[in-house]
């Protein structure tokens, strides 16, 4: 039964880029420290494998025992959340936060027990692989060749209350495992032949670094400006969209950014045919230099910029600028200036790219968006 209380117990989540790091090791080290100083602290959960850091490390603490669960025949052990929630700790140390409870549980994954022990007002430090997020797994396998099942939600890291990276290069994590401090002697060669191959662990590492990363620019997004530039270019529907991509992925590349790539439709009007192939040879081209195709459906093109525009936390634009009739000029203010209006109070910087002279835009493509 949980308890009432007014707060929310706060998480502290230790992520790194593959088992071995030393989250579990840099857990207990924290919490040492913060029972030192007279805070009552429990270990809901350890999973040691056998590592003499990780025993060592885990001395002195107290230890919620284990439920076992009788499953197919066989006795297995499963955290004990009701015991930890009649011990009622100020905080609980949890590992391993993607683990599957075994069928029958009154809950499915380890992150919802946690969940459990948050509601409650108990304080938790847990541990997780970067390869256990769920937007992830996708890549994690296109790039490992392994895929996880046991997986969290985004959210549950989101909505964490702090998040430390456990890093070490990959040459170290290889170290650790020749050396036996990972897994037994007989899967070392297995682990290093397949997941711990050396190519595997920098993708993962970059991806707990980048997440991370992303974490810390979210924390201070609405006080500071951006931490790393983001570019973005609108495509239209004119020729000179391919040019004005490979621009766009050079200044990209220049500033080590992210690219996106950014079409708006108009939802009343159709393409051409030259049109459509153009929007997909754009698209092989956005992959081809290693950014992101996104495609709105809009009839306010420069309200839809500036919306995706703070969104994504754009730093740098990037428009096409073809010649315009004295007549339309008069008329009307380039888009250029409609959208740095929109954009104002915003530290966005737009580049505008002008069409070569003989392009054959003019006229069909105006403000060098087309209805983009």
């Amino acid at each position: 039964m949980i308890r009432s209380t007014a707060r929310r117990g706060r998480h502290k989540v230790f992520i790194g880029m593959a088992p071995g790091v030393g989250k579990t090791c840099r857990m207990l080290q924290e919490a040492r420290e913060v029972l030192r100083e007279g805070t009552d602290v429990v270990i809901g959960l350890l999973e040691s494998h056998g590592r003499p850091d990780t025993e060592r490390e885990a001395d002195g603490f107290e230890q919620v025992p284990r439920r076992r669960v009788a499953y197919q025949g066989v006795a297995l052990e499963e955290m004990d959340v009701a015991a930890i929630l009649a011990r009622h700790p100020q905080l609980v140390l949890i590992d391993e936060l993607a683990h599957t409870n075994v069928p029958g549980s009154e809950r499915e994954k380890r992150w919802q027990d946690v969940e459990m022990l948050l509601l409650s007002g108990l304080d938790v430090y847990s541990t997780l692989n970067i390869q256990h997020l769920e937007s992830l797994n996708d890549l994690v396998a296109e790039l490992t060749g392994v895929v996880v099942r046991e997986r969290i939600p985004n959210r549950v890291l989101e909505q964490a209350d702090e998040v430390v990276l456990v890093d070490v290069t990959p040459e170290t994590l290889q170290e650790r495992l020749r050396e036996g401090k990972v897994y037994a002697p007989e899967k070392v060669a297995q682990a290093l032949a397949h997941f711990f191959q050396r190519r595997h662990l920098v993708a993962l590492r970059e991806l707990s670094l980048r997440e991370v990363a992303d974490r810390v620019e979210n924390d201070v997004r609405d006080t500071v400006t951006p931490l790393r530039e983001r570019v973005m270019v609108c495509l239209g529907h004119a020729g000179t969209s391919l040019r004005l991509l490979r621009r766009a992925a050079r200044l990209a590349a220049t500033m080590d950014a992210p690219l996106l790539v950014l079409t708006v439709q108009d939802p009343g009007r159709f393409l051409s045919r030259g049109e459509a192939l153009l929007q997909e040879r754009c698209q092989q081209l956005c992959a081809d230099v290693g950014g992101t195709f996104l495609r709105e459906e809009s009839s306010e093109v420069l309200a839809t910029i500036a919306r995706v525009a703070l969104e994504r936390r754009i730093t740098q634009i990037v428009l096409g600028q073809t010649r315009r009739s004295r007549l339309r000029a008069l008329l009307r203010r380039p888009l250029s200036e409609r959208l740095q209006h929109q954009l104002r109070g915003h530290s966005i910087d737009l580049h505008l790219i002008s069409d070569p002279p003989d392009n054959g835009a003019t006229g069909a493509d105006p403000d060098g968006v087309g209805s983009a």
